[in-house]
């Protein structure tokens, strides 16, 4: 990736609904070689998705949670049946599998607090091999980006 590349994956990630002219403008460019790039970044996986990001109030989902996870036990076939079972619950927004006391951080998007509950009883508590839980709330989104920092 060049300098332009890096430039227009900055264009893209503030609004991928621009038209080609638009970013061609803005990086000095042609319109075909602006459409070439794009497409060699999708080829090269580079660029893997377009997405619309929801406003989590106006879609009535505005209560998010931080669950941390702990396995029972710390065995491959639990690790991997745990990950395969979290990619069903629609709910989770993101998982990671982290260091530290808790095996896993879900985050979690519910409508309120009896929502959570919910999910929690009957999804989450659900899984196989699930050894404890602590949920954090979440009081004020303070910075929100789905934007990577490429320069």
């Amino acid at each position: 990736m060049d300098d332009t590349d890096i430039r227009l994956l900055g264009l893209l990630q503030k609004d991928c609904k621009r038209t080609t002219k638009a970013y061609a403008l803005d990086l000095g460019l042609s319109t075909t070689a602006v459409y070439e790039r794009i497409k060699r970044l999708e080829r090269e996986g580079v660029i893997s998705n377009y997405v619309a990001l929801l406003n989590k109030q106006v879609v009535g989902m505005d209560f998010t949670v931080l669950c941390h996870v702990k396995l029972s036990r710390h065995i491959k076939e639990y690790v991997l049946q745990f990950e395969r079972e979290v990619q069903q619950l629609e709910a989770v927004t993101e998982c990671f599998h982290v260091s530290g006391d808790y095996d896993y951080i879900l985050k979690i998007h519910v409508a309120n607090m009896a929502a959570y509950r919910d999910f929690m009883v009957n999804k989450l508590t659900a899984l196989n091999n699930i050894g404890s839980t602590q949920s954090s709330f979440v009081i004020n989104e303070v910075k929100a980006s789905t934007a990577i920092a490429l320069g």
